[in-house]
């Protein structure tokens, strides 16, 4: 494991609810991340085919709207393995590079008609290596996406170090933020759809928490990305411009912003990271070292 690893976080919109183009789209920042020698790339949340932001402006009771757009997202959908995982993984392996991807993922274990909103980890060998499964959907959320469970609360150790990952606002969750510091997570990933000052805050101090490096990745999302056909852009006010300006960044067990934030505009944030920063962040403070006190408080996470 090299102490000095280049990542970047792709602040880039999706072609939304295409799952076919917004993989290709992928596939093609994939392969430039890796020409500027990344090790390992970041995409937002549910990237594949797109946030859902509609449970937000569309009232409930407009059935007919929201069984059609509920139906279109599923169709776009990612099931776990696919041939679009096939192609992720094909091109992780072309390039020889770490891929992290927030996609929506059916069931398909049961009715593959519920989604789950998940992070996609697939290795530089081109290997599925997991997925986690965002374990609370936020507020209105709640009406599209199914809630996660244990199993998949899990950090990867990597050719390039312990990555783990929370998607969003679960980040806010303390004992999920200890899970992944337990299992000695030295690189964080946090898809998000979360673009305010408050969340980078957030950010900041969950890096220096936990004593590791944070990515913060997240879709600028123009409402010229929404297609009129999907019949829900009607419902934004007529001069917003930005759905979500992005605010992407790259933060340092100090608490530091490294890269970023990118505003208004897609992107790739690269950052060269040095792990020797995490011993020395946790010389004074390592939260599930000298500082967890087990003769004071039990911590267990039901992986069944």
């Amino acid at each position: 494991m090299s102490d000095l690893i280049k990542v970047a976080a792709a602040q880039v919109a999706p072609v939304y609810l295409d799952i076919v183009k917004t993989v290709e789209k992928a596939i093609t920042i994939i392969k430039e991340a890796a020409k500027n020698k990344a090790k390992l790339i970041v995409f937002p949340e549910a990237f594949v085919p797109g946030y859902p932001d509609w449970v937000w402006v569309v009232p409930s009771y407009k059935s007919t709207i929201l069984n059609k757009l509920y139906t279109n997202l599923v169709e776009n959908s990612i099931s776990i393995p696919d041939k679009y995982t096939e192609q992720l993984s094909q091109a992780a392996k072309e390039a020889n590079i770490h891929v992290m991807i927030g996609i929506q993922e059916k069931n398909s274990e049961a009715s593959s008609s519920s989604i789950y909103n998940s992070i996609l980890y697939i290795d530089d060998k081109g290997k599925i290596g997991g997925k986690h499964r965002k374990l609370v959907p936020t507020g209105a959320e709640r009406l599209v996406w199914a809630q996660g469970d244990g199993s998949t609360l899990q950090v990867f150790n990597t050719s390039i170090g312990k990555i783990g990952g929370l998607i969003c606002w679960e980040n806010f969750m303390p004992l999920a933020r200890n899970a992944m510091y337990v299992e000695g997570a030295q690189i964080l990933v946090a898809p998000t759809w979360d673009k305010s000052e408050k969340w980078l805050q957030s950010m900041q101090y969950i890096a220096r928490e936990g004593g590791l490096f944070v990515i913060s990745c997240c879709t600028p999302l123009n409402k010229e990305n929404i297609p009129i056909e999907l019949g829900f852009k009607e419902f934004y006010p007529d001069d917003r411009e930005w759905i979500n300006i992005g605010n992407s960044c790259i933060i340092n067990p100090k608490g530091e912003i490294i890269a970023g934030p990118l505003k208004a505009e897609e992107g790739i944030l690269y950052a060269k990271l040095d792990l020797r920063e995490i011993s020395a962040s946790k010389r004074l403070f390592d939260v599930t070292g000298h500082y967890a006190r087990p003769d004071v408080f039990n911590f267990n996470v039901d992986h069944d």
